[in-house]
Order: structure tokens, then C-alpha cells, then sequence
């Protein structure tokens, strides 16, 4: 198995209570991530370094660009635009589809080819299958697509926009959907089962090959996984909750990587003090643009 990122190292310190959702912004040539639990956004400039960090009154788990500026995101409650100036964010609540189920909670999200934005909830005590799959169209409608999940991660898909990977944290199962013409998914599969000695899927991206990268929860790095749900390749960390992770750059040639310190004892965390940093490295593979949203 090919090893990659031998030039790992950590950007930002962060001690993230839940780091997560990942996101190049190419117009600002930054990258942004959250800390979910801490109900925090960030954002790296990647020119200079630039850290800067935003607190909101409920915990945003997920954003992705709008095309007309601005962000996309999901929150405890639902959906919700976020317009960022200065040190200011300004939150504009779309509604959401659960206000009947008050244990779960978003989690993961990303927009699809068409400018779709596709999002998770899951049930934050992560133990009952209340987790549903939505899409919100560009008339910022929402409709489920799929269901039974206890924790939702991902979403992402191939190049060619034709296939969905989602996957159910807690199930150890990553699935695999065929997209059709109008963007519905079909043909829901097993892409791959891990085993109990490499930890929890978490988040993914694909690569321009249409190779998948596999966060591990508890399983200290992550796995280049071929389109056939081969793995073919290893990213090893210093840090055992490892949760999502983005290709950015001009050339989005450079992986960043998100951790978490949840779910640490005192012992763990002193033997893991990068824990919920932001990582980088070049592995030596590019990514593949990242949609707008149309809405």
C-alpha cells in the first residue's frame, strides 16, 4: 500500500473540540472548517497563514459557497445562509425538516455538480438511526433521500457526478449511489465495511482520479480507497480522531485535514497534544473543483 503525505505537519493548533467540514474557498483562496461542538468557524488563509475565527449561538456543522455569495450551511435547527463581513457573521434560517426530532442534530454536508447541497442529521446522543439524508435544491426546497442512519458523514461524489458516497459512522459502512440525469440517487450498495481494527469512517473526498479518501474515527490516519472500494493508499496521523479532509489550492493539489479531541481521556491527550489541529500535506494527487451552490 502506497504511503503518502511523508510532509505532514500541522498548521494550526486549534485544539478543535470536534473539527470538521473542511472547505476551499478558491475566490478567497482560504480554507474554512468548523468546530462543532464549540459552535466555532474558522477560516485559514493559505497564502499567509491568516487565522481567523467566527462563535455562533448554535453549532454549524457544515458550509458550502453560494454562487451568489456568501454560504450554504446547516446548523442544529436546519439550513441557513451565512454572510461573513469582518468579525461579524450574519445568519439568515431557512427552516429545516426536523423540528419534530429535538435529539438530532446536522452534520456533514457538500454540494453536488448541479449546485445541489446535500446534508446529514444524526442523532447527536449517536444512538438511535433518526439520521436522514436531504438534498436542498436551488429553490431552497428540501427533500429526503434516504434514511436509517444513526451518524451521517460525508457527502461526496465522482467526477463525473454519477455517483454519491454517504456513509454511517457508527455502522462502520460507507455506501455507494448511482446518481441519475435529473441528480436522484438510485442503487444504494455497500462501497465498503472496515473492519473493527481501523477504527470509524468519518469524512471523505475524491480525488481527479475518482479514488476516495477515507477519514478514520479512532483509527489514527486516513485511506486512498480506488473506485472499486480497493485500498490503495495510507496517510498516517499523529492524532487517533481524524474526521474529514479537502484538496485546496490553485492547483488543489494540497490535502487538509481536519481532527478532533472528543471522546480523549487526560492520558490520550497528552500523548496526542496536536489533537484537533488542521493539518496539510501533498500527496502527490489533485483534487476536483468544488461546485457553487445555485440557490
Amino acid at each position: 500500500m502506497q504511503q503518502y503525505g511523508t510532509d505532514l505537519h500541522c498548521v494550526w493548533p486549534a485544539a478543535a473540540t470536534l473539527g470538521e467540514g473542511p472547505l476551499w474557498v478558491e475566490r478567497e483562496r482560504a480554507l474554512y472548517w468548523v468546530d462543532i461542538k464549540k459552535m466555532q468557524l474558522h477560516r485559514y488563509g493559505l497564502a499567509g497563514g491568516e487565522q481567523r475565527s467566527w462563535q455562533f449561538e448554535s453549532p454549524l456543522s457544515a458550509l458550502a459557497p453560494r454562487a451568489s455569495g456568501g454560504f450554504i450551511g446547516t446548523f442544529r435547527e436546519g439550513f441557513a445562509t451565512i454572510d461573513l463581513r469582518g468579525d461579524e457573521a450574519f445568519v439568515q434560517p431557512l427552516g429545516g425538516p426536523e423540528a419534530d426530532v429535538p435529539g438530532n442534530r446536522f452534520n456533514d454536508g457538500k454540494v453536488d455538480a448541479r449546485g445541489n447541497f446535500w446534508a446529514g442529521s444524526m442523532d447527536d446522543g449517536e444512538e438511535r438511526s433518526s439520521g436522514v439524508l436531504y438534498r436542498l435544491a436551488a429553490d431552497l426546497q428540501w427533500q429526503p433521500v434516504d434514511d436509517g442512519y444513526v451518524i451521517t458523514n460525508g457527502p461526496a461524489f465522482s467526477p463525473d457526478g454519477c455517483t454519491l458516497y454517504h456513509n454511517d459512522t457508527l455502522q462502520r459502512t460507507v455506501y455507494a449511489f448511482d446518481l441519475d440525469e435529473q441528480g436522484r440517487p438510485r442503487n444504494k450498495r455497500v462501497f465498503v465495511q472496515l473492519p473493527e481494527t481501523t477504527g470509524y469512517p468519518d469524512g471523505l473526498t475524491v480525488d481527479s482520479e475518482g479514488c476516495i479518501w477515507l477519514c478514520h474515527w479512532s483509527g489514527w490516519g486516513i485511506t486512498r480507497l480506488s473506485p472499486d472500494g480497493e485500498a490503495i493508499g495510507r496517510i498516517e496521523l499523529p492524532v487517533a480522531n481524524v474526521t474529514s479532509c479537502t484538496f485546496a489550492g490553485s492547483e488543489l493539489d494540497t490535502l487538509f485535514i481536519t481532527t478532533a479531541r472528543k471522546g480523549l481521556d487526560d492520558e490520550e491527550l497528552e500523548a496526542q497534544p496536536l489533537a484537533g489541529g488542521l493539518f496539510r500535506c501533498s500527496p502527490g494527487v489533485r483534487g476536483i473543483q468544488q461546485p457553487l451552490f445555485r440557490g
